[in-house]
């Protein structure tokens, strides 16, 4: 295996690009150094952990440096902002090969791509687990979308479909990968996507914002609370994978459950003045009432739906 140094050399090499009109200097020296825009600034981080937010029993190394990059790039979409740079910290575990150390940084290298951002410095080390990293540095051309800010009489949009990564993540564990029915959510969840490609177009016409990675219902919930809102959602408007009540069914899963706490699509969930919002952009599924932050979910018929809760790493 090769040293750390010879490592880092390699990942000089492999996250070369075009040099970036924000990026005074990237890697190679103890820091990396941005040029002033004049813009807002949005950061964030977000670590990836062996055995909690990835297993290497059913995830190749290229899917998991992918996945762990565009969890940090969501965040950044949900701000309304575009992607300028990233830092990449891994830990590595001793027997960690160079040609596991390529795939690993060859995913991380085309969700970078992906999102046309940089990638200007980071840190390795050895320790127990894998486990990366990312910060990432977002700015603003436009409006920042928060979470704060939704008002009654909003509406509640989705974009893109909500359950696939689930769903995807349940065929994984359940060794159905070869099953052709299931390629499409077992792409959702190996290679989702940030949705920098709306970011601006959403924070344009958004109250509130967030992504979604926890769950639709618990995201919901951190929207509400920061607005002081409550939320109604129509379960048969969600958005979601052609055939997936079968397909869940098929594993022993709920698709409602999927749909509501399922988490890790990074789509953006907003809320909007209704008038304003194009259905090229998203689809309606719910509202926003005066009240306590709470979130209620409505079958077709009316009725309440008990959901569970999304992600929370010390439930």
């Amino acid at each position: 295996m090769s040293t750390e140094f010879a490592r880092i050399q390699r990942l000089m090499t492999v996250f070369q690009r075009e040099p970036s009109e924000r990026v005074a200097l990237g890697i190679g020296d103890d820091a990396a150094v941005l040029k002033p825009s004049g813009r807002n600034s949005v950061w964030t981080v977000d670590a990836a952990v062996e055995g909690v937010h990835f297993s290497r029993a059913f995830m190749a190394l290229p899917d998991i440096g992918y996945r762990a990059f565009m969890a940090a790039a969501s965040d950044v979409a949900a701000m309304g902002a575009r992607a300028v740079g990233a830092l990449c910290a891994w830990v590595l575990p001793r027997a960690f090969s160079d040609a596991e150390f390529e795939a690993l940084a060859r995913g991380v290298a085309s969700a970078a791509d992906a999102c046309g951002c940089a990638i200007i410095g980071g840190n390795l080390a050895r320790g127990a687990e894998l486990s990366l990293t990312t910060t990432l540095l977002g700015e603003c051309h436009g409006p920042l979308a928060l979470r704060a800010g939704a008002r009654a009489g909003d509406t509640l949009f989705v974009t893109g479909s909500v359950g696939g990564a689930a769903l995807g993540l349940s065929a994984l564990r359940a060794q159905r990968a070869q099953e052709a029915e299931f390629a499409a959510p077992i792409a959702r969840f190996l290679r989702p996507r940030a949705r920098l490609d709306v970011a601006e177009t959403v924070a344009a016409r958004a109250h509130a914002c967030i992504d979604i990675s926890d769950g639709l219902v618990q995201d919901l919930r951190h929207l509400c609370e920061a607005s002081g809102v409550s939320a109604v959602l129509e379960l048969g408007a969600i958005p979601r994978l052609p055939a997936m009540a079968e397909l869940a069914a098929s594993l022993g899963e709920s698709a409602d459950a999927l749909l509501l706490a399922g988490g890790e699509d990074y789509e953006l969930l907003f809320a909007a003045n209704r008038a304003r919002v194009p259905p090229e952009l998203a689809t309606a599924i719910g509202r926003i009432e005066a009240g306590s932050p709470d979130v209620r979910v409505l079958d077709a018929d009316g009725r309440l739906v008990t959901s569970a809760a999304g992600f929370d790493h010390f439930r």
